[in-house]
């Protein structure tokens, strides 16, 4: 039972880790300076939690459903006109706004855009400081410059250090080619990991075409282990 608590192997080397870290540090940066040059350092720092939460899934899993450029933007929109919302026709308390972060989750799962990030969000904007609840519904403007920077950052940083962004639903990342044939009939597809994933009815930050290729991609390393242990008995 305790060893369901011990955290799994992060399979990425220590240069992929400062590659996001240095990533999510200027993308943070360059998101909060901007935005407080327009309205403000006060509104900027409000936003920085979730600014920071963005960033880590940009930089560090970008190839994640979650981390796409519509989830940022569909989920920082959803979550900053629902919040606003309630907190006009509830009030500014702790319970509407956890009300609104719970209502921004139906709302991103509806629109397909995700993002956990925006739940804090919803939280911060409902429970604001003075300087954003005087912006009212104009605070959508700091929040969408936010989410809006912070994409442009991931795009060209990623894209220059080589980590492909955005990924599209069907371009799986990897060495195997998308179009990789399956090995044999009865091997897994998208389409059977699709109807798997609906099944379990869970979340899962991973597309069906992501577990296609890594399943085609184990399939063919076993192949070459298997034969690499027939040359070897043979010699």
């Amino acid at each position: 039972m305790l060893a369901r608590w011990l955290p799994a192997a992060i399979n990425t080397r220590p240069s992929e880790w400062s590659r996001a870290a240095i990533g999510m540090a200027l993308g943070t940066m360059f998101s909060v300076w901007l935005c407080s040059q327009v309205f403000g350092i006060e509104v900027a720092q409000h936003l920085i939690g979730p600014l920071g939460a963005s960033a880590v899934l940009l930089f560090a899993v970008s190839s994640g459903a979650l981390a796409q450029p519509w989830s940022i933007l569909g989920g920082y929109l959803s979550a900053g006109v629902i919040a606003l919302l309630v907190a006009h026709v509830l009030g500014r308390t702790l319970g509407s706004a956890c009300l609104a972060a719970g209502m921004a989750l139906i709302l991103m799962c509806w629109l397909r855009c995700l993002h956990p990030p925006a739940g804090a969000l919803a939280l911060t904007l409902v429970l604001a400081d003075p300087a954003t609840i005087a912006l009212d519904w104009k605070a959508l403007a700091p929040v969408m410059l936010g989410a809006s920077t912070m994409l442009f950052s991931a795009l060209v940083y990623n894209n220059l250090t080589r980590i492909r962004y955005p990924k599209r639903a069907s371009e799986p990342v990897g060495v195997v080619p998308a179009d990789h044939p399956p090995i044999d009939r009865q091997a897994i597809t998208a389409e059977d990991l699709k109807l798997a994933l609906a099944d379990m009815e869970a979340f899962f930050d991973v597309t069906p075409e992501d577990l296609e290729q890594l399943i085609h991609a184990s399939e063919l390393h076993a192949k070459r282990r298997s034969i690499g242990e027939v040359l070897s008995r043979s010699a």
